[in-house]
């Protein structure tokens, strides 16, 4: 089997296609991978038949992992071998959706009751209020944020989209005064040795401030703070709708597991079991 005749193949047809960089680079992979596999089992990978595809899915445990390889081989078959119909039958392998724990608004508080880095405030600031993804935040440029409209333009976001979410007063005043601190060039978040904050510094500081805050038995990160900050906005009676714009969610689906993990709704609930009357029926 030519190998990498096949991947020129391929990264030229993704790429024509318009596929961003990143997933390019993964797909290529993932393919370089997946003909390695087969190479000696069979003459060409045209001949690969859908329970060796299934089979070979099947391996991988993760299933993040498993959906990134089953993306790949489809866009292989289809673009690079113009088998459209061979991925007919073979289905994501669906996992156990598992509602992710979210923080209290009284644990947030505590979180910017510990924090006392001006920079590490802000970048908290946007992930809780706006509910920035995390590479959204470190991709931020001073030029996105727009205090007359009182915006913040995400550019280029997951699945290349790009969005628009509000900016909040208390958080602009925040960046003026990170601003003037820090000066920073052209992302608004700089590292010490780079142009850019990395996704790995983020985390740490919040497990930090968590820590502080005496939150316990809950692993705090970036996009825990993403999952908070729509939860709270259900929980405020803001519509699912104008949630799901914000959250940059192609299906409000997705945006409605925020009402299922919403301690208010739930709390405010009430069971039919209301209107029985337990002191008739004994």
């Amino acid at each position: 089997m030519n190998i990498p005749k096949y991947i020129e193949l391929f990264r030229n047809e993704i790429t024509r296609k318009g596929f961003r960089p990143a997933t390019i680079k993964n797909y290529v992979s993932c393919i370089e991978v997946f003909l390695k596999y087969f190479d000696g089992k069979v003459t060409e990978p045209i001949k690969i038949n859908e329970q060796q595809i299934k089979d070979y899915l099947g391996t991988f445990k993760q299933h993040n992992t498993q959906r990134a390889n089953h993306s790949a081989i489809k866009c292989f078959f289809l673009y690079t071998l113009k088998q459209p119909n061979k991925f007919k039958y073979i289905e994501y392998c669906k996992r156990d959706r598992k509602l992710p724990i979210v923080l209290s608004v009284d644990e947030i508080q505590k979180m910017f009751n510990a924090c006392t880095n001006t920079k590490h405030k802000a970048i908290l600031s946007l992930l809780y209020s706006a509910g920035l993804r995390v590479s959204e935040v470190i991709n931020l440029k001073i030029t996105h944020i727009d205090s007359s409209r009182m915006i913040i333009n995400i550019l280029n976001a997951k699945g290349g989209k790009d969005r628009q979410v509000m900016l909040n007063k208390s958080v602009l005043e925040l960046l003026r005064s990170y601003y003037k601190m820090y000066k920073p060039k052209e992302y608004l978040f700089n590292g010490q040795n780079s142009l850019q904050y990395s996704s790995r510094s983020i985390n740490e500081f919040l497990k930090i401030y968590a820590d502080k805050a005496g939150i316990e038995n809950k692993r705090v990160y970036a996009h825990l703070m993403r999952h908070t900050s729509f939860t709270h906005m259900v929980e405020n009676g803001t519509d699912i709708n104008l949630i799901q714009k914000l959250a940059g969610h192609s299906s409000v689906k997705t945006t409605l597991i925020y009402t299922h993990i919403s301690h208010n709704l739930i709390k405010n609930i009430q069971s039919p079991i209301s209107n029985i009357n337990y002191e008739n029926s004994r």
